[in-house]
Order: structure tokens, then sequence, then C-alpha cells
């Protein structure tokens, strides 16, 4: 299964940890994926246990409505120390960490740096569905809303706005797409 990851680039994927699921950019890097984590459960977590299982989704509203904590019905398996999303393909194992500082355009804060080490594969198996440029630009969208969570810039309002109309141009119609851009008219009205 980790051969499916090419080295060097950046996959969103689904981390599961003990009570939590949250979409996370990983990057193989010999047997290992690497990835980092913001303040949060799935950071919590991941420290305590040092465990956690990595799941492949071909599902835009799935990566996006765990991005954004909103309501999603999932079944689950528990094995061994682990969980993970029942029928999703992935992979388990231990996670090396380490806590660091981190400073970038948001701010200042704690990051936990992460590599996995496969100790087991998760069978399942992905629907058949066709790649669609709507799907990547939903995907973006939830990344940039939440860094506009944590720092309200206009700039940032505005490039998911843009953003909006592509995805609906390219023919997306997501609930949850019109649910980002409703959150940010309502703060909008509210200042």
């Amino acid at each position: 299964m980790l051969g499916v990851f090419e080295e060097g680039k950046v996959y969103e994927v689904l981390l599961v940890t003990e009570s939590n699921v949250t979409p996370v950019g990983v990057v193989r890097e010999g047997e290992k994926l690497r990835f980092k984590l913001f303040p949060g459960k799935s950071f919590r977590e991941v420290l305590e246990t040092g465990r956690a299982s990595i799941q492949l989704t071909n599902d835009p509203e799935l990566l996006v409505r765990t991005a954004l904590n909103l309501p999603i019905t999932l079944g689950f398996v528990e094995k061994n120390g682990y969980r993970w999303i029942e029928g999703l393909p992935g992979l388990y194992g231990r996670v090396e960490r380490r806590v660091e500082r981190w400073r970038d355009s948001l701010g200042e804060t704690e990051v936990l740096l992460c590599e996995l080490t496969p100790e087991g594969e998760i069978d399942g198996e992905l629907p058949l569905r066709p790649f669609s440029r709507a799907d990547c630009i939903l995907v973006e969208m939830a990344v940039l809303f939440t860094r506009y969570r944590v720092k309200s810039e206009e700039s940032l309002k505005e490039e998911i706005l843009k953003m909006y109309s592509l995805y609906t141009y390219l023919g997306g119609t997501s609930p949850t797409a019109r649910h980002i851009v409703e959150l940010l008219t309502k703060e909008s009205q509210t200042e």
C-alpha cells in the first residue's frame, strides 16, 4: 500500500486517531509518511498514543466535512489499539513525533511533526469516481476557510468567494460549499 504514494508528493488523506478524523497532507519519504498537526484533538491523541491510521479517499465532501468538523456518518473498526474508517483502504502504524514552534502568516503556535511507519494495511475499496476540477476547488476552499477561521483577512475571504464562483461554473453543487459561503457572508453582516 505504501507504494501508491510517490516520494516527495503531498497527498491529502484522512488521519484517524482514537476519537477523531481529520484530513492531513502526507509526504512519503522512504518507508515513512511525514505529516504535521496543529493543535487540536488529533494533535493531542497522536502526541499521547503515538498511533494513527492513514486512509485514502477520493471523496472531496468527506475531506471537507471532516476538515470543518461538520456532521458525517461513518462506521469504524478498532483492532490492536488502532481505529479506522470501515471500507476505506489505508495503513496504520506507530508515529514518531516531536513538538516544535511554528510561525507563518497566521501567527505562531506549536506544531507536531510526525512520521508514521506502517505496521499494517487496511482493506478497503475506493468507489469508482472520475476526477473533477470542481472537487479540487472545493478542497482548496476548505483549506482557505480553515485558515480564515484562524485569521479573518479580507483577502482570504475574497479568494474563497472567487473560488466558489469558479466551483459553481465547473458544475459544483455541494451543500458544504454553500455552507462555507453562508458562514463568510453572515460574518460580514455582523461586522
